[in-house]
């Protein structure tokens, strides 16, 4: 294992697969990621004091730490949701050519 802090993963969340492959499309054309993974995934949440529970897409954004900043602007400015999930964590270790791979791909 090789220690990683300099890339990482950026994580969110759209209602359906159009919104996520629109969104991952655009992240890859920019070059601002290396891979866009798209889970099918069940939310249980509270908005506006309501609970509730809905199907949704997560989008698991392989990217550089340094391109966190950009990315995380450019998913809001195409993101459907008034206050869309987007976090960021840096990778504390990985396989030494997947992160090469990661730097290289993400501009």
């Amino acid at each position: 294992m090789t220690e990683a802090s300099d890339t990482g993963i950026v994580t969110t969340t759209v209602a359906n697969r159009a919104d996520a492959r629109r969104i991952a499309d655009a992240l890859l054309t920019e070059r601002l990621a290396a891979c866009v993974q798209l889970l099918d995934i069940e939310s249980h949440y509270l908005w506006k004091a309501e609970q509730r529970t809905e199907p949704e897409v997560m989008l698991l954004i392989k990217t550089r730490a340094d391109r966190f900043e950009t990315l995380i602007a450019r998913i809001k400015a195409l993101h459907p949701y008034e206050t869309p999930e987007i976090v960021a964590q840096t990778f504390s270790a990985g396989y030494a050519p997947y992160l090469a791979w990661i730097a290289e791909s993400s501009g």
